[in-house]
């Protein structure tokens, strides 16, 4: 049996000192220093196999907390677990307590291709492996052919030809198998505003001339966007369920399990049984699907779906609520990892199962706790991971 942990980071806009990343936005050393000692902190702390962060700006930030977090893991490490001449040194707590760190991991950057000037930088994103990567991994952002979708009764059409941000594809081994990995950063709920030739603002920005219905506009840009962006990830996904690869999908979504976007990516959960519908092609109204219809129809839909590890968590631990943003009082679940079947205990040809769900997110606060000021360097995100065990091949 393998036990190994995979995790979603969003660490928020990180690059380096004294660089400009969104208009009049950059960080001073000693912001960045801050910044760099709380991201150390938390990775060392989750201690995951797998890590897919989000809003990453420079690859070498990152590498730099990487290697931070390994000083400070190797230090605890000599504090806490004994050397191999103590005769307690297998006790289990000592497995449960070493950092094993990541200085033989491999990291993956995938930059952002609409990334531009200082005050104009767009994040990439990236995907640490202690396992390493089976093959290169791949990035999707740029599309070879532009995404059209026409809408019905000649009712017009959507076109997308480049996503918000990459989309990161690996192939991990893991315990004698190998799994695809998604991480991903789907477009945010803020508005997408148009900027007329030669001006220096979108109208719609000018909030002492406030435009409901333009900024509404721009709520369904973002929208628009963020939905065609699930539908680039699930094909991808599709393609290697169907190839018969385990998948784990995993990153910020900027929505909740039930959001169109969410359930395009983890796809639909099949109807009860259906025996009770109307066929396609009724001709009277006792037309329906047979049973074994019913069989195929269900099984076509379950062997390309992804299951929600949190609400996996939530079912067998009794938990209510899991939340990884807080905003305006508002906390909910934008961070999300899903597992194709091969992970469900339930599921006959199963390869593992997730045992258990952490979230860290005891430093989220919506503005209105006392020490909020001081977390504005920390993530505005909390932290998941997943703990998963494999069976023998």
């Amino acid at each position: 049996m393998t036990l190994f942990t995979i995790a979603s980071f969003n660490v928020k806009n990180l690059i380096g000192a004294d660089q400009e990343y969104y208009r009049f936005q950059s960080y001073t050393p000693e912001e960045y220093a801050w910044k760099e000692d709380w991201l150390a902190d938390q990775l060392l702390t989750m201690d995951a196999d797998i890590v897919g962060f989000q809003e990453i700006f420079e690859a070498q930030a990152l590498s730099d907390v990487i290697t931070e977090a390994d000083r400070r893991g190797a230090l605890a490490n000599a504090d806490a677990v004994p050397s191999r001449d103590k005769r307690y040194h297998r006790r289990a707590i000592f497995d449960r307590i070493r950092f094993d760190g990541y200085a033989d991991a491999e990291l993956a950057f995938a930059p952002n291709t609409s990334d531009g000037g200082p005050g104009k930088r767009r994040p990439g994103l990236a995907l640490l492996s202690r396992p390493g990567f089976a093959e290169p991994p791949e990035v999707i952002q740029d599309l070879p052919e532009p995404l059209t979708i026409p809408f019905a009764d000649g009712a017009g059409d959507f076109r997308l030809t480049r996503l918000s941000r990459p989309i990161l594809k690996a192939r991990v081994p893991i315990g004698g198998r190998v799994v695809t990995v998604f991480n991903c950063h789907l477009k945010s709920k803020l508005g997408e505003y148009l900027r007329p030739d030669g001006a220096t603002f979108a109208p719609e920005a000018d909030l002492t001339n406030y435009d409901p219905t333009g900024r509404a506009l721009g709520s369904l840009r973002a929208a628009l966007r963020r939905m065609a962006e699930a539908w680039v990830l699930r094909d991808a996904i599709v393609a290697e369920l169907q190839s018969g690869h385990p998948v784990i999908a995993l990153g910020d979504f900027n929505d909740g399990e039930h959001a169109v976007s969410s359930e395009i990516i983890s796809g639909e959960v099949p109807f009860k049984n259906y025996a009770w519908m109307l066929r396609h092609d009724a001709e009277s109204p006792r037309d329906r699907y047979t049973d074994a219809e019913n069989t195929q129809i269900t099984e076509d839909i379950e062997r390309v779906r992804l299951h929600s590890a949190e609400k996996l968590f939530a079912r067998k631990s009794l938990r209510d609520m899991v939340y990884t943003t807080a905003f305006g009082g508002v906390y909910e679940s934008i961070d999300q990892i899903y597992l194709s079947r091969d992970f469900l205990a339930d599921f006959p040809g199963h390869i593992g199962e997730m045992e258990y769900f952490s979230t860290f997110n005891d430093h989220l606060t919506d503005g209105s706790h006392p020490e909020a000021p001081y977390n504005k360097l920390a993530s505005d995100h909390g932290q998941i991971m997943a703990h998963i065990r494999l069976k023998r091949p």
